[in-house]
């Protein structure tokens, strides 16, 4: 972690406008939750079970007890892949590629057929037995590998014969998006790569023409220790209130997690003065990128049941992460807040929901737990929790190298923080 970025942190947070009579409590709280930004993305990567991901547990867990709590750090098991080579060649030209977890590795020379170009419904323009499938994904923010129009045509090139898949996942930046993966499993049946859209144009090229292509994803997979992280209030009240939040990933993850971490340490310290009376815990988990291991090996061990929950409130992806312009200069940083994220909640808190992020990009219109959810949360409400709330998004830089410092502002995470132990509280009412 470096003072500039810490520095800039505190600048943006202490030029939010807030109302006079709050402008000393609202300042501190913003200097704090920058302070908290600047130290989660010092980390660096933050991939489950790295070291980026381990000294970032140890920190939470040491914030968590020097407020109190009594913390424990369960550990759960994740995928590595110690990469050597991962590349494909067609002629002279090579590109990087990302090798997609769970990694089914080549032998050192790598596999070598026709380049096929394979679009989103599977529909290939040539044969795909023996070949490389280039699969061509849809232009979006691409998060899993579970998603149908990534996970279909893949299937159908493997079960067609194709010796390989490399995805090309086009999205706003024209670099490599990180795909979430099956934590327990390989996915596919044969290996696969992911091709940054920047990259791809002499490649289509080459479909074009079948050319010979070689792919290379050479390297060791293994399993290594990740660990979540609890924090526990425990003070004999009949329910408990249970505030999550993921903090592993591919990259950095400033805008993708860092807002989630801070609004999660903000809580963390105010709220037990005002639930007195509730037990309160405080979840934090590893394995996020292969889809939720962390979060359910929690539901399973660590979390409150269901029947002894007033509420739960999850903090996932993209709580505050900037906007971008998008298009015909490129992409440029905006003031605002990126309105892809979504705030789901238990349909008995929506008119609360409504009126307390009013004004709010994107979470000012809350959908209804009974129709939609993604990620932990999902998880979460499949458990069977009576009572809850999630936020989940996908900024431009979801997954990409580049989801740094310039991805969230302090300010807009304070102002979203506020709302949210506003609800919290609304919540946790008696009612």
């Amino acid at each position: 972690m470096t003072d500039p970025t810490r520095r800039h942190f505190i600048a943006a947070a202490t030029a939010l406008p807030v109302a006079a009579g709050a402008a000393h409590a609202a300042a501190a709280t913003s200097d704090t939750i920058a302070s908290d930004l600047a130290a989660y993305i010092g980390f660096g990567n933050k991939r489950a079970g790295g070291a980026g991901d381990n000294a970032c547990g140890h920190w939470l867990a040491d914030q968590l007890a020097r407020a109190g709590y009594a913390v424990e750090k369960p550990a759960i098991s994740v995928p590595h892949f110690d990469a050597g080579a991962c590349d494909m060649v067609v002629g002279d030209i090579r590109a990087a590629l990302m090798p997609q977890p769970i990694v089914t590795p080549t032998a050192a020379g790598g596999v070598t057929g026709p380049l096929v170009r394979v679009d989103a419904r599977g529909r290939a323009d040539a044969p795909l037995a023996g070949a490389i499938a280039l699969v061509d994904l849809p232009y979006g923010r691409w998060s899993s590998a579970l998603a149908k129009p990534v996970r279909a045509p893949v299937e159908t090139a493997f079960a067609a014969g194709a010796k390989a898949a490399v995805i090309v996942t086009n999205g706003p930046t024209g670099k490599i998006i990180a795909l979430n993966a099956d934590g327990r499993a390989p996915m596919f049946a044969g290996p696969v790569g992911l091709l940054a859209p920047a990259d791809a144009a002499p490649f289509w090229e080459a479909a074009m023409r079948h050319d010979a292509a070689t792919v290379r994803l050479t390297g060791e997979g293994r399993r290594r220790s990740a660990f979540n992280v609890i924090g526990r209030l425990d003070r004999g009240k009949a329910k408990w209130v249970v505030v999550s939040t993921p903090r592993s990933g591919w990259t950095d993850c400033a805008g993708e997690r860092g807002g989630g971490i801070a609004a999660w340490l903000d809580l963390a310290r105010g709220i037990p003065a005002l639930l007195p009376d509730h037990n309160l815990a405080f979840l934090c988990n590893s394995g996020h990128e292969y889809e939720n291991l962390g979060a359910e090996e929690a539901l399973k061990a660590v979390a409150p049941k269901p029947d002894a929950t007033h509420f739960w409130l999850h903090l996932g992806a993209n709580l505050a992460a900037r906007d971008w312009h998008e298009g015909l200069f490129g992409l440029a940083p905006l003031a605002g807040t990126d309105s892809q994220r979504y705030l789901v909640v238990s349909p008995p808190l929506l008119a609360t929901a409504r009126r307390l992020f009013a004004g709010f990009a994107g979470l000012e219109s809350p959908y209804p737990s009974d129709k939609l959810s993604a990620g932990e949360l999902t998880a979460i409400i499949a458990a069977g929790y009576p009572s809850v709330a999630g936020i989940f998004g996908v900024h431009r830089f979801h997954h990409v190298e580049g989801d740094d410092a310039r991805c969230v502002d302090a300010g807009a995470v304070a102002a979203t923080t506020a709302a949210f132990r506003k609800l919290l509280l609304a919540a946790a009412a008696p009612g």
